[in-house]
């Protein structure tokens, strides 16, 4: 009996010992899912989602809780990367009345006080301190955090040129319809 009693101690420890290893070596920490999707999304914490960044936002796509259709600086790429990887349909981009743009200093204005170096969340503004500060048109994402700290207001959003890459067939136009036809000025034969 106390043969059987110290036979299954030993099984309890040995399990117990095995267990604890597996819980410190296969730790998962935090939501894989949200990490994957962290990965995908530009990083630019602009908010522009609705979220205060983008860890936030990708825990909600994570939990299913809001739709993948909304950084704007990710474009339709991102769009269809996160259908893949998270299984979904892919849907249009939510367009929020708001052009492609990359901001632009002006050089006559600009005093460089550096509150744009600081506001922006990519590095896509690059000069120092009382020098003329530039934009770097590649990394710009777009997001407008560095206009509002501008003491100046040197700092315009300017629409990116056409390229095929970002090129998308336009929306139609919409007319206002009138109840009344206009009139067309006639023209008589003389």
């Amino acid at each position: 009996m106390l043969a059987a009693i110290l036979a299954l101690a030993a099984l309890a420890g040995f399990f117990g010992i095995l267990l604890g290893y597996s819980a410190i070596r296969f730790r998962v920490e935090g939501d894989p899912i949200a990490d994957q999707i962290d990965a995908l999304l530009p990083q630019t914490q602009c908010g522009q989602c609705g979220h205060p960044g983008c860890r936030p936002y990708a825990e909600a796509l994570a939990k299913g809780e809001d739709d993948i259709n909304r950084c704007l600086p990710g474009g339709e790429a991102l769009v269809l990367a996160l259908a893949d990887l998270l299984g979904r349909e892919s849907v249009a981009m939510e367009i929020k009345e708001k052009i492609p743009s990359v901001a632009f200093i002006n050089p006559e204005g600009c005093i460089g006080c550096t509150r744009c170096i600081q506001a922006c969340p990519v590095d896509a503004i690059i000069g120092a301190a009382k020098q003329l500060h530039a934009v770097l048109n590649s990394e710009c994402t777009g997001c407008e955090l560095c206009v509002a700290p501008c003491p100046v207001g040197c700092i315009q959003m300017r629409p990116l040129p056409a390229e095929i890459q970002r090129w998308r067939w336009p929306y139609p136009q919409r007319q206002a319809v009138s109840p009344e036809r206009p009139s067309v000025p006639r023209q008589d034969a003389a």
